[in-house]
């Protein structure tokens, strides 16, 4: 019989990174989920004007406040944290990384930090992030839907993750430069480097998307090509060929399919339109595949419909990455999300 694990929270072995930016009692909910759970929490904030610093602060947070004359980024901001955390607790072990629009669930911490110390290898460990009012708009129900991702070693985690702090450091930590996918890329030079990242079947987060509106979920999923295209750019190559496959298809089906329509619908007289057919095929095996993960045929039929139009935003944003690298301009964080309440 195995020996019992020593409690990591009373071991103050954990620490926390919470990154925000307006995010109102978001952020007090995230904080109050995590206080008297970890050696030191460390809150950096992308200039906020709703007062998170100071709420950060009442809670009993350290606050980074990030130099508003650098560019902002997630990975900048949790890299920031993160040696923030080690000044104040160099002996941590596993550094939580949480969105501030997130809280954590009561015994994430102790179930995450009891599968890093089972195996020395795994560098990074999630769980389930759940959607807070799924039912509050469909672009909601998506976000859940897109988080449900299979148990087991992964390839790659999101932002919200527990992690071994040796490792984190080994590989250099986010890629500060990143506007989007730098969790997905931080966990390619980990597999890289040796370690392994893995998600177990327990409930981690519960996240709050506050997406009411078509033009947020268009500025996620523009954001989400731009990421495709940027992680292709430098983690395409064999044998990752990171993000190479999104890449493919969103071109495929985002500009390739409509354009070749439109442009020999006239000496084609219509027939070139037929392509367009191809949209119900695509939808029909999105759909297939859902029903497959448990989804009703009504929630399958949706998910296919935001996947099939989701192609154009994913291949604006892929453009957008192009055109800023062929200019040799940096890329600007895409925000969907308006200033909590």
């Amino acid at each position: 019989m195995s020996e019992p694990h020593e409690d990591p929270v009373t071991r103050g072995v954990i620490g926390v990174v919470a990154i925000g930016r307006n995010e109102g009692e978001r952020l007090r909910d995230c904080l109050r989920s995590l206080v008297g759970r970890a050696a030191a929490i460390v809150y950096v904030d992308s200039g906020s004007t709703d007062g998170s610093a100071a709420t950060a602060r009442a809670l009993g947070a350290d606050v980074v406040d990030l130099d508003l004359s650098i560019p902002f980024t997630a990975a900048r901001a949790r890299n920031a944290g993160f040696e923030r955390l080690k000044k104040l607790s160099p002996n941590l072990e596993y550094v939580q990384f949480v969105d501030g629009d997130c809280v954590v669930r009561d015994d994430w911490l102790a179930r995450a930090a009891a599968e890093l110390q089972d195996d020395a290898k795994l560098a990074v460990v999630c769980g389930r992030r759940r959607e807070r009012r799924p039912d509050a708009s469909v672009f909601n129900q998506l976000c859940d839907w897109e988080w449900d991702t299979p148990i087991g070693d992964a390839k790659a985690c999101g932002g919200d993750a527990l992690m071994r702090v040796a490792a984190f450091a080994a590989v250099g930590g986010f890629d500060p430069s990143l506007i989007a996918g730098e969790e997905p890329e931080l966990c390619v030079r980990l597999r890289a480097a040796g370690w392994k990242v893995r998600r177990i079947a327990a409930e981690m987060t519960l996240h709050d998307a506050a997406m009411t509106r078509a033009s947020q979920w268009w500025k996620r999923t523009v954001r989400a090509g731009h990421a495709f295209a940027e992680g292709a750019a430098r983690h395409g190559r064999p044998p990752e060929r990171h993000w190479v496959r999104e890449v493919r298809s969103n071109w495929f089906w985002g500009l390739s399919v409509p354009l070749a329509a439109a442009v020999f619908a006239w000496p084609t007289h219509g027939w070139s339109l037929l392509l367009l057919a191809g949209y119900l095929v695509l939808g029909w095996r999105v759909s297939r595949h859902a029903l497959r993960r448990g989804l009703s045929r009504r929630d399958a039929a949706t998910l296919a419909l935001f996947t099939v139009v989701g192609k154009l935003p994913n291949v604006v944003g892929q453009i957008q990455y192009y055109r800023n690298r062929l200019l040799g301009r940096r890329s600007r964080i895409i925000e969907y999300k308006g200033a909590a309440a």
